[in-house]
Formats: C-alpha cells, structure tokens, sequence
C-alpha cells in the first residue's frame, strides 16, 4: 500500500467531517482526554501548519513537557474558525513532513485514531480501510509507536483481527475487528466491548 496518498485522503476526510459538523457537535468531548471534537481538529492540523505562536517559548512555558506544549498549541488552533481548520486540512493534505520515529505510519494512525474519537461520541459511521488498519496496527505492536501505547501494554499479549488477515504477539487472545484493536491498543476503552478473548482482561487493567 502507498501510505503517502493514504494520509492524504484521511485529512481530507477529517476536513469534510468538520465541514458537516454544527458548533455543539464541534464542542462534544471526543474520546482523547479533555479534547473537544474541533480541538482533536486542531492537534491534526497542528501537526502540518504554520504553528500560530514560536513553539520555543511555547515548550518553555509548559515546563519543556512536549505533551502539554502539543495540547496548548492543539487549544490555540482550534480557536480558528471551523471552515479555517477545513481548508488548512485540505491545503495540507499532500504535505511530506514526516514525524520523527514514528514515521508515516505514526501519521496514518494518528490521523484514523483522531477520525474516531471525534466520529465515535457523534454517532456517526466511518469505515476505516482494512489496509490502512493493517498499517496501524502493525506500526502499534512494532516498538516504534512512542506516544501512542507503552509498550507494557501489548506486551505478553496476542492480538487477532476479525475481519483482516492479521495478528501479533503470545500470549492471552484478544481479538475483535481490526479498528477496535487499534483504539484499544491506544486507550481508549469504549472499544474494550467489541473485544473478545481471556486477553480482554489484562488489556481492562492495563488501560485502567
């Protein structure tokens, strides 16, 4: 699969999903922490845009902790206007830069991880693609996924997805569709009852 055209299309995604959006959906708390839906929007454009203050003392005044100095600037983009967020997603869509360690792929599961905490609270159906899941989640079991998920917390497990030819590690058996492995591996336990498996468990407690 060429990832490349992959991230692109999954912007552009994000940014069609901010253009259909009214203001209290926007402001509907999404599944990653404290974020509302438009702020996960502006952490996505953050990402590819022209950060709208110098990041150095923007670092400096979150005590050089570079995960909160990500959630201010992702609070800060997401006070431009809906539309603004949506076109600068667009405009950025085929951007090249490439995140350190993580890679393209850390990209590509950013941008599907994101998608669903904003589309999940919202109700709203998104079919993730099968290949693309593939990507993910062999980037999330593969030891380079820094920020995503400790590595203690797929370790000692096996993970089997129901609807892609695809599994990793030993262990207790977790499975269940690809993109509830993925968000689960990642945290978020909403997906935890779309799995199945004596692994489901010891994944409960480690995400607790």
């Amino acid at each position: 699969m060429d990832i490349h055209p992959a991230i692109a299309d999954e912007r552009r995604r994000v940014a069609d999903l901010v253009d259909s959006l009214t203001p209290e959906q926007l402001e509907t708390p999404s599944l990653c922490g404290r974020w509302t839906v438009k702020q996960v929007a502006g952490h996505l454009l953050a990402a590819i845009s022209k950060a709208p203050v110098p990041l150095l003392p923007l670092i400096a005044r979150s005590g050089f902790n570079i995960h909160k100095a990500n959630a201010r600037l992702a609070e800060l983009m997401a006070q431009r206007s809906p539309a603004e967020l949506a076109r600068g997603l667009r405009d950025n869509a085929e951007n090249p830069f490439r995140a350190p360690i993580v890679g393209y792929p850390g990209q590509l599961t950013d941008l599907q991880v994101h998608g669903q905490d904003m589309r999940r609270p919202l109700g709203l159906p998104h079919g993730l693609r099968l290949e693309r899941l593939r990507v993910s989640l062999d980037f999330l079991v593969g030891g380079r996924a820094v920020g995503f998920t400790p590595r203690r917390r797929v370790a000692g497990l096996r993970f089997e997805a129901a609807d892609l030819d695809w599994s990793a590690g030993a262990g207790p058996l977790v499975t269940g569709p690809a993109e509830a492995l993925m968000l689960a591996m990642t945290g978020r336990g909403v997906a935890l009852s779309e799995l199945d498996g004596p692994g489901v468990p010891i994944l409960r407690n480690r995400l607790s």
